[in-house]
């Protein structure tokens, strides 16, 4: 089968909205909204395996202890195991003062008054209604009119009415969904709302929820946007109402409508963590949070230890979290890419030194560790990899900086182990390519230090005294020069006739402290022309200059 070669025969493009006027374009979000988190109904109704009681708790627990306010906690009359848990929770003590428990409840009696039972001796709840209302629905699903649909949602908002009020010891808030109303036409689901609305008879100190869901994604989210502004612009008594979004991501924006949602004038947004939701999910609240704290909005969500999250959502739903699922994938502040890696190198270093305010560092919109994360695993080396990666791995690891050109001189020997192992690099594996390339600790086939010492001069030169390890035979050495570095060069020279000339030399601190190690580091040219490198790694820095000379001139007789 193939795909259709004239689409428009078969599918409608959406209308437009009637706003020539809309406001949400030139507004930005400055606030987080109330956020309802609808993991252990919407989340729940859209896994293979729907989560028991131990799961429900620990998830619900979860919520609770990362600041959701709003939990939508289940589907009372779907049966036994929804009950029991829901009543349980309520019996359990666990729900806090400041956190209000939903339950979702098609318009039917029956099913409120199981909804209600279930919430029974809560101090504190939201009942959840909803029917649907679209074109689609009434003609295909219902084969009703109009009229008929709205004596749906006002029927069953008189028994949620009736039903609150047989239990005066319970907090009630009523919440009215006119399902699908991403495909319904506008001026009819705010006449259902109104009518709902007129039933309950809300004020501005006790207003009614009025979600508007994108059942179905059926247009981009500007879209979406135009109808929620709409909506509310046209919506009588709107100061007595909450207006609240569900998106869902069948067109894969779902998080982008509920933000142009919340622009054109919404105050409350309904998702599950990490998107989970019926058929592509929903809008995903760790997103939707992550990308206001961003922009230096604090979301009263706290993902500090997103790590934890992800290990309680995938046991609890078993769905893996995607490793490119933003902000908390695996990969998603991993770079492979040589000049990725340069750039983020650079930007660690420059926000290091200048202790910037703002955070600034290349392709990292947020600093990892905001998320409990550590930098090692930002730069992963493989053969696709430059320098800059595996420079960070040492630098991370072990704490070496190498000088640039030293990089591009370790280059070839990283590429030539990726090349043959063909997979990722490890920080041990860079190590070990480190350690062989520049003959650190690597007995018995090259000169290695055994003592020393220095002294100085009548005439202020100094004196190398030494105990050099040749192929594993020790041999007592000296040598003369200027300085300590030219007085080990000279000895080289004169005890084994191996010429090496000092171009450069650099060295840094290995940590601080008592306990903290000196590198140095040699770049030198041999006779025949070669540029050659030398490290050394010590204690004592001018140990550690030692060893880079016989670093060297390992790397010369190679």
């Amino acid at each position: 089968m193939t795909m259709l070669r004239d689409p428009g025969v078969k599918y409608a493009p959406f209308p437009q909205v009637p706003l020539t006027d809309r406001q949400w374009p030139t507004r930005t979000i400055i606030a987080p909204p109330r956020w309802l988190s609808t993991d252990l109904r919407d989340g729940n109704q859209a896994i293979v395996d729907p989560m028991d009681a131990h799961k429900k708790n620990r998830f619900f627990d979860m919520l609770v202890e990362i600041g959701v306010k709003e939990i939508e906690v289940g589907f009372p009359s779907a049966g036994a195991t929804e009950f029991d848990f829901i009543s349980g929770l309520i019996h359990s003590g666990r729900v806090p003062d400041d956190v209000v428990v939903q339950v979702l409840t098609q318009s039917r009696e029956d099913l409120i008054r199981t909804s209600f039972a279930s919430l029974s001796g809560a101090r504190s709840a939201i009942v959840h209604l909803y029917n649907a209302v679209s074109p689609a629905w009434r003609e295909i699903v219902f084969a009703m009119s109009r009229e008929q649909v709205k004596q749906i949602a006002v029927a069953g908002a008189k028994v949620m009415r009736d039903e609150a009020a047989k239990r005066p010891d319970t907090d009630w808030h009523f919440q009215y969904s006119p399902e699908t109303f991403s495909t319904a036409e506008l001026d009819f689901s705010l006449e259902v709302c109104e009518a709902v609305m007129t039933t309950l008879a809300p004020t501005p100190d006790r207003p009614v929820i009025l979600n508007l869901p994108a059942t179905v994604e059926a247009a981009t989210p500007n879209i979406y946007a135009d109808q929620v502004e709409y909506f509310i612009r046209n919506l009588p008594n709107r100061q007595s109402a909450v207006i609240s979004l569900h998106t869902h991501n069948d067109r894969g924006t779902g998080v982008a409508a509920a933000e142009l949602g919340l622009m054109a004038g919404a105050d409350r947004v309904e998702g599950c963590l990490f998107g989970n939701g019926e058929r592509t999910g929903n809008c995903c609240l760790v997103t939707m949070a992550l990308n206001m704290y961003t922009q230096g909005i604090d979301p009263k969500i706290d993902f500090s230890n997103i790590d934890r999250v992800i290990e309680t959502v995938e046991y609890c739903n078993q769905i893996p979290v995607h490793q490119r699922h933003p902000y908390g994938g695996e990969l998603v502040y991993t770079a492979f890419s040589g000049s990725h890696q340069d750039a983020i190198k650079k930007g660690f270093a420059a926000h290091g030194r200048q202790n910037e305010e703002h955070w600034r560092v290349p392709y990292l919109p947020i600093d990892p560790a905001d998320l409990g994360r550590s930098y090692e695993a930002v730069i992963r080396v493989n053969s696709q990899s430059g320098k800059g990666g595996f420079a960070w791995v040492l630098e991370q690891d072990q704490g070496l900086k190498l000088p640039k050109k030293m990089q591009a001189d370790f280059s070839p020997h990283v590429q030539r182990m990726a090349d043959r192992l063909g997979r990722e690099l490890t920080a041990p594996d860079i190590w070990e390519a480190f350690r062989t390339a520049y003959h650190i600790q690597t007995q018995p086939r090259h000169f290695q230090l055994v003592a020393y010492e220095e002294r100085r001069a009548a005439d202020g030169t100094r004196l190398f005294l030494g105990t050099i390890a040749v192929d594993g035979t020790q041999q007592t050495v000296s040598g003369r020069g200027n300085g300590l570095i030219s007085s080990v060069v000279t000895t080289i020279e004169e005890s084994f006739g191996l010429k090496i000339e000092i171009a450069d030399y650099t060295e840094h601190a290995l940590g601080t402290g008592r306990d903290a190690r000196a590198a140095a580091y040699l770049e030198c040219r041999t006779p025949d022309g070669r540029t050659i490198w030398g490290v050394g790694i010590d204690e004592d820095v001018a140990t550690a200059s030692v060893r880079a000379v016989l670093s060297a001139a390992n790397s010369a007789v190679v």
